[in-house]
């Protein structure tokens, strides 16, 4: 017999098996359940980070940029700090990460409360994601969580670049044996579940918020999970062993550089799984005389930095190139990160400059770190003169020998946004009023904004759609104007699972057999399965994912009696439940 939950309707197949009369002692039983729709965890236990802060050379300080305004709006200095070091952020702290120290900082007291030592003398990879941030030390084979507790998780052998999902699990190709492995979002130790065939190249990517591995050597994808590797689709190009992969995917396509044939090559990814026709792939031609960055991908926009020029150039998905932006160079390369509020931003190796591309619509913005001040005030218009026969004006406010004329007041300190259930809150330190009391607060975000009173350091934005990411830039008015803008990003929780009962069979040795399909639910997910009508047959609360059983022992002597069979997942969205009344 198989059981199939879905919608809420309850499907019974039979299948003709001879009548078999089972006298038990003990027996065991396995349940399998599937969960539809993707259920990451919820948001609202980490905040997103928005922004992106750069370490300057010359100025021996971390600076925070707001990537919708270009502006800064935060410094903290950095005593001791090496030349060339990278800042990646968490929710509450700041790390400035160099070849032999990790300076840590505060991002609301802007001061340095620790530091460590890095597991290896190297500069890594940082990845500012859900339940990070990481470093990844390439050679060393080593991955560092940053936080509380901070963590070290050797991987065994040098790593390829490593990719992430929405739900926080790192992905990573072992170089030297060919396994893939994760790490779980809270995990201690890495889990290895695939292996790229023996004397196959290949590099790992992000499509569908789903692991895939492009295998070089095949010129095919194939998609990656804890079950192993998927059938491989032809990707209809030849491909060099030392290509470059994008960790994301832009509208379906895979975006890889192949530098032995001087090409950008955009990859259509419908083979993966065949909902929609494939098309051809997009190529190309770079220049010849220059060494390109790895790629990264951002919304619909291709970032590529051409690092013999300094130069950045961004492309659709098509293969169109939006533009191409000077970045001053210095003693080395410039540096790619892909921000949490989906902007990419390219330093250069001092730290003195920063391009920033917006990745919805490629937009790109030119910052200047060194010139640039926290919380910049306007300019005061010049003072109208007197009219013929007035009074001259006496000396106060705005006139030389009185104080400084009023501006438009500073940027918002602090600001942090939490996601719940279709709303975001939104929370942030009073700006400086720069000679006019602040009057409100005017947050927007893409499809909406709302103004609150000068009073208020907090408030909710209601009537959002679940399962969506939000950037909201909150900013300060006063009676001159308004000032800058910073932003935060939070996500709405995606909807709580619903549970399908694919199969309960007992074929033989009074076990219980069904098929595990939870492919989506995320790895925070936990099952509990109770079977009714049997003694002792229940289970406690297991981890659970796609190709997982759950056994559950008890003991009851059974003549084809009926039983019920009881399913609950729990993941960070919420709880859904299944049954199945039969006689297996």
């Amino acid at each position: 017999m198989t059981i199939d939950v879905r919608a809420g309707r309850l499907r019974a197949v039979l299948r003709s098996k001879p009548a078999v009369a089972v006298l038990a002692a003990t027996c065991l039983g396995v349940v399998g359940l599937a969960i539809a729709g993707r259920t990451p965890a919820a948001p609202g236990l980490q905040f997103a980070t928005a922004g992106h802060w750069v370490y300057t050379d010359s100025l021996g300080a971390a600076s925070h940029v707001d990537g919708s305004t270009g502006q800064v709006d935060a410094r903290a200095r950095i005593p001791g700090a090496e030349d060339g070091s990278q800042v990646v952020q968490g929710d509450r702290s700041g790390y400035v990460v160099g070849r032999s120290k990790i300076s840590i900082f505060g991002k609301s007291t802007l001061s340095v409360e620790g530091a460590a030592t890095p597991p290896a003398n190297e500069q890594p990879v940082v990845m500012e994601i859900a339940g990070g941030p990481y470093l990844v030390y390439r050679n060393a084979g080593q991955l560092v969580r940053l936080g509380d507790p901070t963590a070290t998780m050797p991987a065994g052998g040098p790593v390829s670049g490593p990719v992430a999902t929405r739900d926080g699990t790192v992905w990573l190709h072992r170089i030297d044996s060919g396994a893939l492995c994760q790490l779980a979002r809270g995990a201690q130790r890495l889990s290895c579940p695939a292996q790229v065939p023996a004397g196959h190249s290949g590099a790992l990517a992000v499509v569908d918020d789903r692991p895939v591995l492009l295998d070089t050597t095949a010129a095919a994808l194939r998609a990656v999970d804890g079950a192993g590797l998927g059938e491989p689709v032809p990707t209809g190009v030849e491909l060099s062993a030392d290509v470059e992969v994008a960790s994301g995917s832009v509208e379906g396509r895979l975006v890889v550089t192949d530098p032995a044939r001087h090409q950008l090559l955009l990859i259509d990814t419908a083979g993966l799984d065949r909902n929609r026709p494939a098309a051809r792939t997009v190529t190309v031609d770079l220049p010849k005389d220059t060494t390109f960055s790895r790629p990264v991908a951002a919304g619909n926009t291709v970032v590529l930095v051409d690092e013999t020029r300094s130069e950045v150039s961004t492309y659709d998905s098509r293969g169109t190139r939006k533009g191409t932006k000077h970045l001053p160079s210095g003693a080395g390369k410039p540096r790619l990160s892909k921000g949490e509020d989906d902007r990419v931003y390219v330093d250069n190796a001092d730290g003195s400059h920063m391009v920033v591309v917006n990745g919805g619509d490629g937009s790109v913005l030119e910052v200047n770190v060194v010139i640039a001040t926290p919380s910049p005030a306007a300019q005061a218009p010049p003072p109208v003169p007197p009219a013929s026969g007035a009074p001259a004006p006496q000396p106060g406010a705005g006139q030389p020998g009185g104080e400084p004329p009023a501006s438009v007041p500073g940027a918002p300190g602090n600001v942090r946004a939490v996601g719940a259930d279709r709303s975001v809150t939104v929370s942030w330190a009073p700006a400086a009023s720069n000679g006019s009391p602040v009057k409100g607060y005017v947050l927007s975000w893409s499809g909406g904004s709302t103004r609150v009173g000068g009073a208020q350091t907090s408030a909710t934005l209601t009537g959002l759609a679940n399962g969506t990411s939000y950037v909201i830039t909150v900013a300060a008015e006063n009676a001159v104007g308004r000032g800058a803008g910073v932003s935060a990003s939070a996500r709405t929780p995606s909807p709580p699972p619903t549970v399908q009962v694919l199969g309960v069979t007992s074929p033989k040795f009074l076990t219980y057999v069904t098929t595990v399909n939870a492919d989506g639910m995320g790895l925070d997910a936990t099952c509990q399965a109770t079977m009714r009508g049997v003694s002792g047959a229940q289970t406690g609360w297991v981890p659970c994912g796609n190709g997982s059983q759950i056994t559950m022992s008890f003991t009851s002597a059974m003549i084809m009696m009926p039983v019920t069979m009881d399913v609950t997942v729990r993941t960070g969205a919420g709880t859904a439940t299944g049954s199945w009344t039969g006689t297996p």
